[in-house]
């Protein structure tokens, strides 16, 4: 095409607006905008230079009784696949080795444009959970699944896991294992399913870190209900847990359901839920120990492996290491949190 028009600038893919932009800019420079020019390509963000949120959708479709995310934020409305791409590509050419993948519901992302083709890189891209998960691994940086809503199309995350294209790390908020108490919250109702599919995701990718996060005390919850909600938690032997006391939210339907607990015995039962979470917690950690661990220091002297997110989830602590960069781990000792080594 080039050597039979030589006019022509530059041949590029369809929808490629970057490359079309670039190829003018070459030969017919950009004005300075002083409004736009000093802001990086990767945009600016708040975390440190190694890591950073990629929002790729807002809203939610769910009426979970006891939020209020749909009423403030509206359904479900996915970013287009290449506007993602593009930013996640910006933020791993500036440096950032780690990225997390943030929404209302990640694993919804698309159902509202009914997975419409987009484009990267001049190349035609579906825009589904799936193709976003195997293009961001593309990158070369850590990807870092947040609030995954467990869809059965989760399950095709795990190869991408054990091949090591994403993190094998899932943040799955299953809120409760009590039939009656998922149903009263408008949430998936089989805990059997769940653990059915945890050990299938252990099986198929032994390295995954499950994190999740639960609601004790929600109204009408039976001492009988949340002891079911402990055998869970005992069977699903998780990673990583948070536990939230229900709380009364402005706007939230569960504040209409009869039974609302005392402060006490919310309070009570979420001592007993940590508890019995710690002791798992350590047991798992306690696995660790005599094993080398890929880190990625946030500080010298303190970073995180594959299954441990950024504020929320433990840290490494070792001797040295600089900022932003991995370093290998070997774990030497471990509690129920952290874990502790030196340089491999």
């Amino acid at each position: 095409m080039e050597k039979a028009h030589p006019a022509v600038l530059a041949v590029t893919g369809p929808h490629d607006t970057p490359a079309v932009m670039r190829a003018v800019h070459a030969h017919l420079p950009k004005p300075h905008d002083p409004f736009t020019d000093l802001v990086p390509p990767q945009g600016i963000k708040l975390t440190p230079k190694h890591y950073a949120y990629l929002k790729i959708s807002e809203g939610c479709n769910h009426r979970c009784t006891f939020c209020i995310i749909p009423s403030m934020r509206g359904d479900l409305v996915s970013r287009p696949i290449g506007e993602v791409m593009q930013e996640a590509e910006n933020l791993v050419k500036s440096g950032v080795k780690e990225l997390l993948v943030v929404s209302q519901d990640t694993s919804a992302y698309g159902v509202d444009v009914k997975y419409r083709t987009g484009f990267w890189g001049g190349k035609p891209l579906k825009s589904n959970f799936i193709n976003l998960c195997r293009s961001l691994g593309e990158l070369g940086a850590w990807i870092r699944l947040h609030y995954v809503y467990p869809y059965p199309h989760v399950d095709e995350a795990i190869p991408l896991m054990a091949e090591g294209r994403i993190l094998p790390y899932l943040d799955v908020p299953f809120q409760h294992a009590s039939p009656r108490i998922l149903k009263l919250m408008k949430r998936p109702a089989s805990a059997e399913k769940v653990l059915e599919r945890i050990r299938a995701w252990r099986a198929a990718c032994p390295e995954l870190a499950i994190r999740s996060t639960f609601i004790v005390g929600f109204p009408g919850e039976t001492e009988a209900e949340f002891s079911e909600l402990i055998s869970f938690l005992e069977e699903a032997s998780l990673d990583r847990v948070g536990c939230f006391e229900y709380s009364p939210v402005e706007g939230a339907a569960a504040n209409e359901l009869p039974g609302a607990l005392p402060d006490e015995v919310k309070r009570e039962r979420k001592e007993r839920f940590m508890k019995v979470q710690e002791r798992i917690s350590a047991q798992r950690l306690k696995a660790k120990i005599g094993k080398t661990y890929q880190v990625l220091v946030d500080e010298p002297g303190l970073g995180r492996s594959s299954a441990d997110a950024p504020e929320i989830d433990g840290l490494v602590h070792f001797k040295g290491g600089k900022a932003g960069e991995f370093a290998q781990v070997r774990i030497d000792r471990a509690d129920a949190h952290d874990l502790y080594g030196s340089l491999a």
